[in-house]
């Protein structure tokens, strides 16, 4: 039995997924919407093929049209600045404990930053909460 040329060449190609791609020049901390990106059809590992993953993430590098966007290039938005003022949070076994730093670097709800405690002057690491706050773990 002959298999036509047609489903032949259907059987013998492989699979492509779409690969999302910067349709501009995204710089640095810039929020990204559905009209910066594009599909492309093309499989390209550790690309992210997802659109809804991307659109209202933050660009954590620049991004350059054509090119695939993987993973570590985005993130959520900031809502810690560097240098900001910032609520340090503390809590351990029942007792909470709050308060003042400065942010050393900027970071989105769910990241680790580093910050200083403005009374102690002590540096010390926590996860960005949400509304801005850092939950400071030892």
């Amino acid at each position: 039995m002959r298999i036509p040329l047609v489903l032949w060449l259907l059987y013998a190609s492989p699979a492509c997924a779409d690969t999302i791609v910067a349709t501009r020049t995204i710089r640095a901390q810039t929020l990204i919407t559905a009209q910066d990106i594009v599909a492309k059809d093309a499989d390209i590992v550790g690309a992210i093929s997802d659109a809804s993953a991307i659109i209202g993430q933050e660009a954590r590098v620049a991004l350059y049209p054509g090119r695939p966007i993987r993973p570590g290039d985005i993130g959520p938005p900031a809502v810690v600045e560097r240098n900001q003022i910032i609520i340090l949070v503390f809590d351990q076994s029942g007792v909470t404990i709050s308060t003042e730093g400065r942010s050393l670097s900027r970071a989105g709800p769910g990241e680790r930053i580093r910050a200083m405690n403005l009374a102690s002057r002590i540096t010390v690491s926590g996860h960005v909460l949400p509304d801005g706050r850092v939950r400071v773990t030892h």
